[in-house]
């Protein structure tokens, strides 16, 4: 049962995430207003929590060996690119993480949303998001090929 719960966490997590970063960078793409900030900031806390999730859940499945074991993991060509990609999707995550906390002190503290978006810094933390989604749908591709045994050394 636990195998079962870890891997529908798991892929619930990566629906979450994708819908919300695909809505995060939608809301970017608008002109800055109190309530497109409202809808990013939401946006951005999901993908978060999803991502924890998504992580936390992979973590026990490879760690714990619920499914295969980690040698089967660790020799799997396919799991170790999805990995990179994971890497890949937290690194261009930086930035619009750090640059999110500080809209979000700044609107916490009143600043109007006009003074708190630096022209043209939106519409590249959107883009961010949509690569971020892209790396998601191959990561899928891949996954999909991991689970029908393609990618073992051998």
């Amino acid at each position: 049962m636990l195998r079962i719960t870890l891997a529908a966490l798991h892929l619930l997590a990566l629906g979450i995430g994708f819908g919300a970063v695909l809505a995060r960078g939608a809301s970017l793409r608008n002109p800055p207003s109190a309530e497109g900030l409202r809808r990013t900031f939401h946006f951005d806390t999901e993908w978060g929590v999803a991502a924890g999730l998504w992580i936390g859940t992979g973590l026990w499945r490879y760690l714990g060996e619920t499914e295969k074991s980690t040698a089967y993991y660790n020799g799997n060509h396919l799991f170790l690119a999805k990995m990179g990609l994971l890497v890949l999707i937290l690194a261009l995550e930086a930035w619009p993480m750090m640059t999110l906390i500080r809209w979000r002190r700044a609107v916490g503290r009143g600043t109007t949303p006009d003074a708190v978006v630096v022209a043209g810094t939106a519409s590249k933390l959107a883009a961010i998001s949509f690569v971020q989604a892209g790396l998601v749908v191959v990561m899928v591709f891949l996954a999909v090929g991991m689970a029908r045994g393609f990618g073992t050394r051998g």
